[in-house]
């Protein structure tokens, strides 16, 4: 019986199999079924009043490009902020200890419910209202880490020498960076972007505590339907917003492809 079992280990394919396991039931599994209640209803009979019902429904399109709107300001926001943070960590001219890099990563090691509540507790005390701009603070304090760290590993990897070849044949440090740095980055840039705007748009909890749940994202309309039973209801606008994610996601990576093919240096 061990014998058997060291002959199975020792083929590498077969080590792929508890991630197989995994990816078919928390993944895969999930998604099958929210595309089953999307396009059913409550006596499982097929029907696309589900998504009728969400065209039909001013509010729900309301709260989903207005979701759309916070998460592009989000992203926006820590892109202006994570760069410049990334770059700055990635030079050493400016930064020879890695304990910098420590300090902005420590935040993700702490749960988000958490960093929000510190951040409510924090407008409390400054006896600043809760609402649209706490919000956005709220997802940029949260996310700002998801930007930074993704841009300074593309940073850091970089091929020094082509920088120091870009110097040789005359650039000035504008240059430098405009021609060379900045789209040579761009994967990383776009791996940010992702990683900020897809759980902004879905996330609920910092709306409801950063606005004492006077603002709804779309991810908030989901889980009122969830909870009041409706299901299928709820599975439709999970599935459009899936939807968006996967059409964000197949750009995003046509422009890293581009990019990586084409040295992105003129």
């Amino acid at each position: 019986m061990i014998n058997k079992i060291a002959q199975h280990l020792e083929k590498r394919r077969n080590w792929v199999i508890p991630y197989v396991v995994f990816l078919a039931v928390f993944v895969v599994l999930p998604l099958i079924l929210i595309a089953i209640f999307a396009f059913t209803d409550s006596s499982s009979n097929f029907t696309l009043d589900n998504f009728a019902k969400f065209i039909s429904h001013p509010e729900a399109i309301n709260t989903f490009i207005y979701s759309i709107g916070i998460a592009v300001i989000t992203t926006l926001i820590c892109l202006l902020l994570g760069y410049p943070a990334a770059y700055i960590l990635s030079n050493p001219t400016f930064n020879k200890s890695h304990a910098m890099v420590l300090l902005f990563i420590l935040p993700m090691w702490i749960n988000i419910l958490v960093r929000t509540l510190a951040t409510v507790a924090l407008f409390d005390f400054l006896k600043i209202p809760l609402g649209e701009n706490a919000l956005v603070f709220g997802m940029v304090y949260n996310f700002l880490p998801f930007m930074i760290y993704p841009i300074y590993n593309t940073l850091q990897k970089m091929d020094q020498n082509l920088i120091e070849a870009t110097q040789d044949l005359g650039a000035n440090p504008f240059q430098v960076f405009t021609k060379t740095v900045l789209p040579l980055s761009m994967p990383g840039v776009v791996s940010g972007i992702m990683m900020v705007f897809m759980p902004t748009i879905s996330t609920f909890a910092i709306a409801e505590l950063l606005t004492m749940n006077n603002i709804k994202l779309f991810g908030t309309t989901i889980q009122e339907n969830i909870n009041n039973g409706m299901w299928n209801y709820g599975a439709a606008l999970s599935l459009i917003m899936l939807l968006l994610i996967a059409i964000t996601s197949l750009f995003t990576g046509n422009d890293e492809s581009s990019q990586n093919e084409g040295g992105g240096i003129i």
